[in-house]
């Protein structure tokens, strides 16, 4: 058997997540590929996941990974064929066959996520499925500011949604910067892993103190915290994104 590595880019707008939900009849991405994939393997394929993202969330580069039979589709033929079968929100970039011991989760050492805000007085019909709109003032100097509380290692308790127990809520963050390039603000996230929803309450919360609801002093204060309630309200999905996944 060959362990493969492929790369996938996909709109989310219309999936209920990436993760496959037995017998619901719900779209989600690894259904979809699991479904596609089976037709060039001629037989049962189980895809692994990078990341499982929500319902509404993107992806540029997710990773998954699957076992296929040695003799069945040459590893340079799949993303093309994939890309004949597959519907037009879902990509296939690259695809490798890669060591046995390859994992697509448990391999990986480090994600990037961004989040788009769509900063104007008007909204974008182009942009309102894949940003958050918000008219009123943010003070970008303050989220610039409060991000930095953020990078390091930390227990992000407070900003982890009940739904995914773990054994430990400690995560390290190399990197949370908030872009801007009018009328857009970009919240990029690089870590070692993500709690459930981490991304989301971050951004939620970098935006009450945007917003001035919160001073940018008080994210530490949130951080020591280690519960849910101290942090600001959970940001809608459809303006995340899975940019990046390192091994």
């Amino acid at each position: 058997m060959r362990n493969i590595k492929l790369t996938i880019a996909y709109d989310g707008t219309r999936y209920h997540g990436f993760q496959k939900q037995s017998g619901s009849g719900l779209p989600t991405i690894q259904a979809t590929l699991e479904q596609y994939l089976t037709i060039l393997a001629k037989d049962a394929v189980k895809v692994i996941g990078a990341g499982r993202t929500d319902a509404g969330v993107h992806a540029r580069a997710q990773v998954v990974s699957f076992f296929l039979p040695a003799r069945g589709i040459p590893t340079a033929k799949i993303v093309p064929a994939l890309q004949g079968l597959l519907p037009g929100d879902i990509a296939a970039v690259a695809a490798e066959e890669v060591d046995q011991s390859f994992h697509a989760r448990y391999s990986a050492v480090a994600k990037t996520y961004s989040y788009t805000i769509y900063h104007a007085p008007v909204p974008s019909p182009f942009w309102r499925l894949y940003s958050l709109y918000v008219p009123h003032h943010l003070s970008i100097d303050a989220m610039r500011r409060a991000a930095r509380c953020l990078v390091g290692e930390h227990d992000f308790s407070s900003f982890q949604n009940t739904g995914r127990p773990v054994a430990s809520a400690t995560r390290t963050l190399f990197r949370a910067d908030v872009e801007e390039d009018p009328p857009l603000v970009r919240l990029v996230f690089k870590g070692n892993g993500f709690l459930y929803q981490m991304v989301r309450i971050m951004t939620g919360t970098l935006l009450e103190i945007g917003r001035g609801k919160l001073l940018p002093e008080e994210m530490e204060t949130i951080i020591k915290a280690r519960d849910r309630r101290a942090a600001g309200p959970t940001a809608p999905a459809h303006g995340l994104c899975l940019e990046k996944v390192e091994y």
